[in-house]
């Protein structure tokens, strides 16, 4: 039986009104790679369905060709409210800036990640994509991510880039509240936590680690 995976990328285009946000490509772009050179089957999904908007910052001179053909998949992307939990094995959140303002309040996003997580599928997140994961509460009520060994993009990260004036909250300060078990590795190097089917990663250069990590559990 071949694989699926649901990827769930951002609609949210803008920080402010002069600045442009969206999808980190690297994050989603190296998942796809691995994913797809794997023989999975993934499908792209966002809240609003259809072009997902790339932040401008992740692309420059210096993307490879490879990270670059990857938005093609971004074109077309499937409406969030039109996919179940049914027919995939993963949900993949990757990152950029924009999933901090459109996926913490999904209600289908909350319930699709409750249905994998308590389905006993597996749960994956990179950078700012767990961002999604603050509005997941389980069946119990209790936030998704309550006593489980997370990481997402930290404050101090997020100090570095200086948007974090705009953001509607910080991530890690948001995950901690809810009772995760935050754990952080300096900045801008690669870590990811694996608790469970729950597996999250720090930033761009853990997007590989992520990938690999429920690649190898997947089988």
């Amino acid at each position: 039986m071949t694989k699926k995976v649901l990827v769930v990328v951002t609609s949210h285009d803008k920080i402010t009104d002069d600045k442009a946000t969206g999808i980190w490509l690297s994050e989603f772009a190296e998942a796809y790679i691995e994913f797809t050179n794997k023989g999975y089957e993934v499908t792209v999904a966002s809240p609003l369905g259809g072009k997902a908007p790339i932040a401008p910052d992740s692309v420059d001179e210096n993307t490879p060709q490879d990270i670059l053909d990857t938005q093609t998949q971004l074109q077309n992307t499937v409406k969030i409210n039109e996919v179940t939990h049914e027919d995939f094995d993963v949900i993949f959140l990757p990152g950029g800036h924009g999933t901090m303002f459109d996926l913490p309040k999904n209600e289908k996003l909350q319930e699709l990640l409750r249905e994998f997580y308590e389905g006993n599928k597996i749960v994956a997140a990179v950078c700012h994509g767990p961002a999604g994961l603050v509005g997941a509460t389980l069946s119990n009520g209790q936030p998704l991510v309550a006593g489980k060994r997370v990481n997402s993009f930290t404050d101090t990260e997020e100090a570095a880039t200086t948007l974090d004036q705009y953001m509607p909250f910080l991530l890690e300060s948001k995950l901690r509240s809810l009772g995760a078990i935050f754990v952080a590795a300096p900045d801008w190097s690669t870590h990811y936590e694996v608790d469970g089917n729950l597996i999250t990663g720090q930033n761009p250069q853990s997007t590989l680690a992520v990938t690999k990590a429920v690649i190898e559990k997947l089988g």
